[in-house]
């Protein structure tokens, strides 16, 4: 149709390096062109959206809302725009890729680094297993799962780290722990990495404790602590804003820390595996939602 503006792949993909780098400079630095180009290319792009994608100051470079939206799309159209490269060149990747991610993990972002995965390797049979870490562990040595990415004791060195983390104990603003009154918890069914290391704490610090809820998803998790019916052990970075880290409030023992990692099955498809490691390992991991 006349007058439908059309997006340029090559200024898409310099409108993405500014938008993750927030610098002019260090996005000319990725591409290994020059900052007018790069500033060219954000101007052109701006014209054909008819829109104001940067806002820039002597200090600061942060994307407007509409920035926000073309960055998406931008995504979008450059992971679609790959994929059909590799498809009707014949060098599209094939196979089968058995994923398994702890529950906990797939409230970050890693839904969107699926979602743009199976986009850029259409090929690939991505299959997905959601559970506990333990549980999904025991699975890849079994031989029933490719890769799994996973909550895990920090400086276990198996498998990449993605993100090292600290576990805090979380509840609502109001909690209330009477003193010398068994502490409230909220936990997994054993084996789980967190409930052991939690209660292990509460124990090895004199703390008495009593479980006021078991529950094997994160969603239960989240249910009993906005319900206040006790207090639960998370990743510091998996938070909501709606829930407060309390460990120094009640002076409750340290947990100790955690690392997210990618743990692979080294019978698998090395080149399927190599991929959705590198999608991950290369975004940032914040929660989806902070309800």
């Amino acid at each position: 149709m006349h007058g439908t503006p059309t997006f340029d792949p090559v200024q898409l993909k310099t409108f993405l390096a500014v938008a993750e780098t927030r610098n002019f400079t260090r996005a000319a630095e990725r591409l290994g062109i020059s900052q007018p180009t790069v500033s060219q290319h954000v101007r052109k792009l701006e014209q054909a959206a008819k829109r104001v994608l940067v806002a820039r100051d002597t200090r600061d470079v942060r994307l407007t809302d509409n920035g926000d939206a073309m960055a998406g799309f931008a995504r979008t159209i450059l992971a679609a725009n790959d994929a059909a490269t590799r498809y009707f060149s014949g060098a599209a990747m094939r196979g089968r890729l058995r994923f398994g991610t702890a529950d906990d993990l797939a409230i970050t972002g890693l839904p969107r680094i699926l979602r743009e995965f199976r986009q850029l390797y259409p090929q690939i049979n991505l299959e997905l297993t959601v559970s506990q870490s333990d549980q999904l562990h025991r699975r890849l040595k079994a031989g029933q799962l490719d890769l799994v990415f996973v909550k895990w004791v920090s400086g276990a060195q198996e498998g990449e780290v993605v993100k090292q983390d600290t576990f805090a104990w979380v509840g609502l603003e109001q909690t209330v722990l009477e003193p010398g009154s068994p502490v409230p918890v909220i936990v997994y069914p054993a084996p789980s990495l967190s409930r052991k290391l939690a209660l292990d704490a509460l124990e090895n610090h004199g703390r008495t404790w009593r479980i006021t809820c078991s529950t094997k998803q994160i969603s239960g998790v989240l249910a009993a602590l906005r319900a206040g019916i006790g207090i639960a052990v998370m990743p510091t970075s998996l938070v909501p804003d709606d829930l407060k880290v309390i460990t120094k409030r009640f002076d409750l023992p340290p947990v100790g820390d955690v690392d997210f990692t990618l743990i692979r099955n080294p019978l698998a498809n090395t080149e399927v595996v190599d991929a959705l490691t590198q999608a991950i390992m290369g975004r940032k991991l914040t929660p989806l939602s902070r309800r």
